[in-house]
């Protein structure tokens, strides 16, 4: 009969490994780039066995095959013939078929790949074996989803225990949790890359597609009026028409392009940024434009940040352009965990159902529901209009 390990040796393992698994968190929690999280995790598990050697294979997320996503101290052989670390391998095989499926998911394994390189000339640097921690997520109904597999070896083989198998299942789930993270952050961020182009696409087609029209029709005109040999004045009104439409265009496309170039809230919080905005709306146009926040009470993270700023300033140049107002304000309230942008013009209004997707209301409720949260507008003909966003704090 095996000999129970002692209780304060038990306790002591068990503090060790909470010290170990609480140093992958931190070090899987520091980062959504993948390539980064991958490396962390190799050192950590490498440290982990006293072992010298790791590599990760993911499997692609659209073909499935799988690939060399990160590597640490690869023999020689494997750096020298990199399309040995491509393509399935056996312990690849096994994890595709399910076989490393369940508790006892971590095994030791003959590497096929070192097997390929055979032991001559130093080209395995003494490496036969390898430690496989299949990497995978919970999926619907029950199931699981295969991500890939951590390998690590050493030249210095030695058998790992119970306690050390156990140890590295757990790192394994925590490595496939940081790796779905680590998509799907990058899966938000091409869908936020994604409506920031349809957005400037939006706004090109607003005012600087609209602009250029215009100026070609005053144009086409002051032609008309030269061939039917009109009064001088009528075509300087034309030509006037077109240059002053062609200023206005200059100016929107000065504006997109800082609205590229810039960062609005770089060293700045959000509501210094909005008084800076609503400041500079005041400055430069015919209504009144203020600005007030409630102080805050809670930290919001820079997606959230940038969503409301961009929110406010589309809000703010739709009332600007199309409300004809004598005052528009914005207010924002952070409490509770929420964050609520407001922004209030005594304009002409409109019917809701009568602009459909218009005035960029698309972009703006698209930004708020990436952001977790909802939008609101609400307006009457002749009863000015409200725009009202809210999203988490922490989104």
């Amino acid at each position: 009969m095996k000999d129970r390990e002692p209780e304060g040796q038990a306790l002591q393992r068990h503090s060790e490994e909470l010290a170990i698994l609480n140093d992958v968190a931190r070090a899987l929690n520091a980062s959504v780039d993948l390539p980064a999280l991958l490396e962390r995790a190799l050192e950590k598990v490498a440290e982990l066995l006293g072992l010298s050697t790791g590599w990760v294979l993911l499997l692609d997320e659209i073909s499935g095959e799988p690939y060399l996503a990160a590597a640490q101290n690869l023999p020689p052989g494997l750096r020298e013939e990199p399309r040995l670390m491509t393509g399935w391998c056996w312990c690849l095989d096994s994890f595709r078929d399910g076989e490393m499926d369940g508790a006892a998911n971590v095994g030791v394994i003959t590497c096929s790949r070192l097997r390929k390189l055979g032991l001559a000339q130093g080209k395995t640097a003494g490496l036969r074996y390898h430690a496989s921690v299949p990497l995978t997520v919970s999926a619907g109904g029950g199931g699981i989803q295969r991500l890939g597999m951590l390998n690590v070896a050493g030249p210095a083989w030695r058998e790992l225990d119970g306690n050390e198998l156990n140890l590295l299942r757990t790192i394994g789930d925590m490595l496939g949790v940081a790796v779905e993270r680590a998509r799907l952050h990058a899966r938000r961020l091409e869908s936020a890359q994604t409506e920031e182009r349809n957005r400037l696409a939006r706004e090109i087609h607003d005012t600087i597609a609209q602009d250029l029209s215009a100026i070609a029709f005053q144009l086409e005109a002051a032609e008309a009026l030269l061939t039917q040999q009109a009064e001088p004045e009528r075509v300087r009104r034309s030509v006037t028409a077109a240059l002053d439409l062609t200023r206005k265009g200059l100016e929107e496309a000065r504006r997109s392009v800082l609205d590229l170039r810039a960062a609005p809230l770089e060293g700045r919080t959000l509501p210094a940024a909005l008084a800076a905005l609503a400041a500079e709306a005041d400055a430069a146009s015919a209504p009144a434009v203020t600005f007030e926040a409630a102080p805050a009470a809670a930290s919001l993270t820079p997606a959230v940040e940038a969503g409301v700023y961009r929110i406010a300033q589309e809000a703010l140049q739709n009332a600007l352009r199309h409300a004809a107002a004598t005052r528009i304000d914005l207010r924002l309230e952070i409490a509770s965990g929420t964050v609520r942008l407001t922004v209030q013009d005594d304009g002409r209004g409109f019917a809701i159902g009568g602009v459909a997707g218009g005035f960029g209301l698309i972009g703006m409720q698209e930004r708020a529901r990436l952001l977790g949260g909802t939008f609101q507008v609400e307006s009457a003909p002749g009863a000015g209009t409200r725009v009202t966003a809210k999203v988490p704090a922490n989104a």
